[in-house]
């Protein structure tokens, strides 16, 4: 089986102060795009659980979310006692990333989503939407959304998810810097600043989604913002240069490093990423807003998986 993991944009986020859980509650938008990791997973006979991947750095046990969702599927399984599916518990996975590390842009939580839907199909589990979310749930504060792609409004620590109208611009045109942040550091960070408060100002979605590229990105908003830039100083430099050279506002995605504006057409976000390109020194790439996942639906037909 051969699975796309789409990226996504937090096109609005507001974070608040850390709860008693050490959760900081949030308010985002988000909305998937057209960069993917691509998985491919397998039956194996012996039980056991494998996963190699095409990024050397990054982990290929329990520091993987794809292979800690695999182990949480099969752990909610055996606790439900579904009938049939120990006999095809083992797994194979490849996976291959084109979703930058360590750039707000959902990459891991893309593949722990990626993989949950996988493994429901492969091992005939028959979970509902509403269930892998659950199990999504106890993986990140992300994973959660993609069930609900390609649109929607994220609250609590990521775990309600309700869907929303994507937005009205076409494209996103990104801004890819070498560098990596963590999200731990970050909101370590944005606490040790005395950052965030109730983000009850939610976004109005439906009024929202229907502006036009210009009149949508003055609107939105991420909390994160300071703290990432005072970690990295230079990634607020680059925004900075980015709003002078591109003549529009640009934003952050989750807790970056990836750095974003939208456009209406086409033609105008590849254009405006060779002007970026040009004059910022850094990678950009002209996605697609909204795209579906392309995951299998459930035996029973469950939509929106």
């Amino acid at each position: 089986m051969r699975l796309l993991a789409p990226a996504k944009l937090n096109l609005y986020l507001r974070a608040g102060r850390p709860r008693a859980d050490g959760y900081h509650p949030l308010v985002s938008w988000m909305c998937t795009i057209g960069l993917f990791d691509e998985l491919l997973v397998d039956q194996a006979q012996d039980g056991e659980l494998r996963l190699i991947c095409d990024l050397p750095q990054l982990p290929v046990d329990a520091g993987n979310l794809a292979v800690r969702a695999a182990r949480a599927l099969a752990d909610h399984l055996a606790k439900c006692q579904h009938e049939g599916w120990r006999r095809q518990a083992g797994l194979r996975a490849r996976l291959h990333k084109r979703i930058p590390v360590g750039a707000g842009l959902g990459g891991g939580s893309a593949d722990g989503a990626c993989m949950l839907a996988a493994l429901n199909r492969l091992w005939n589990a028959g979970c509902g939407r509403d269930e892998l979310s659950a199990i999504a749930a106890g993986l990140g504060s992300d994973v959660s959304f993609f069930f609900y792609a390609p649109s929607a409004v994220i609250r609590g620590r990521g775990e309600v998810v309700q869907q929303a109208e994507p937005p009205q611009p076409g494209y996103a045109v990104l801004l890819l810097p070498e560098m990596s942040l963590s999200t731990a550091a970050v909101y370590r960070r944005f606490d040790e600043l005395g950052l965030g408060s109730e983000p009850d100002n939610e976004p109005d979605r439906r009024a929202w989604s229907m502006l036009e590229a210009d009149a949508l990105m003055p609107l939105l908003f991420n909390d994160l913002e300071p703290a990432a830039f005072s970690l990295a100083p230079e990634l607020g430099r680059l925004r900075n240069e980015a709003e002078k050279a591109l003549g529009r506002p640009v934003r952050m995605s989750g807790s970056g490093s990836a750095l974003f504006t939208l456009l209406d057409g086409e033609r105008e976000a590849e254009d405006c990423a060779a002007k970026a390109a040009r004059a910022l020194g850094v990678r950009t790439l002209a996605a697609k807003l909204g795209v579906p996942t392309g995951w299998p639906t459930t035996p029973g037909g469950d939509a929106g998986i």
